[in-house]
């Protein structure tokens, strides 16, 4: 069924909106995909935080301009689809790679992340990244370590000040020196 101007329009219109706040996009293109292995691809994208949809190219592109994801989008040849988020593109990455390994029949065209268009390989690499969330939790990690180090070392005079008066009073050479 043919689509009207101004069905197209509303589209565009439509994909524009969603797309002007994304920071990243995932096209790929699909063959012979059920409607089960269908829902479970958007399943999984939506899992991620992020948005999938199936586009006419020539109408992907006209969404895209003046986005952060144009580069992307333009120039698209065949079937196309995106998966698209403004929060971590590694979190999209790796669900859209863990779901294309038991899903031959969808493989990726090309990746943008703020920016920069990524080939299919550099997409691979995203997704052996660790997440935003590791990340942050490894760098929250290496700044509270030296203050660790420091309150250890702090600790330690009076731990050992502590240790050898219990050892002194178990020995008691305390009560050798008041009795004289």
């Amino acid at each position: 069924m043919a689509l009207t101007r101004a069905r197209k329009t509303e589209q565009v219109e439509k994909l524009a909106a969603e797309l002007a706040g994304s920071t990243t996009a995932i096209v790929g293109t699909f063959a012979k995909l059920t409607v089960s292995q269908d829902f479970a691809l958007r399943t999984v994208v939506r899992n991620a935080g992020a948005k999938y949809r199936v586009v006419k190219n020539k109408l992907a592109a006209r969404a895209a301009q003046g986005t952060k994801v144009e580069e992307a989008l333009q120039g698209l040849k065949g079937v196309s689809s995106v998966a698209y988020t403004s929060g971590d593109p590694v979190a999209l990455a790796k669900a859209l790679s863990e779901w294309v390994k038991e899903n031959a029949e969808f493989t990726f065209k090309l990746a943008i992340v703020d920016g920069k268009v990524l080939s299919v390989k550099e997409i691979q690499q995203l997704a052996t990244m660790p997440g935003r969330e590791e990340i942050y939790a490894k760098l929250l990690f290496l700044m509270n370590a030296p203050a660790q180090r420091l309150v250890t070392v702090m600790n330690a005079v009076g731990r050992d000040v502590a240790v050898v008066l219990h050892q002194a009073v178990e020995q008691k050479k305390f009560v050798e020196a008041v009795a004289s």
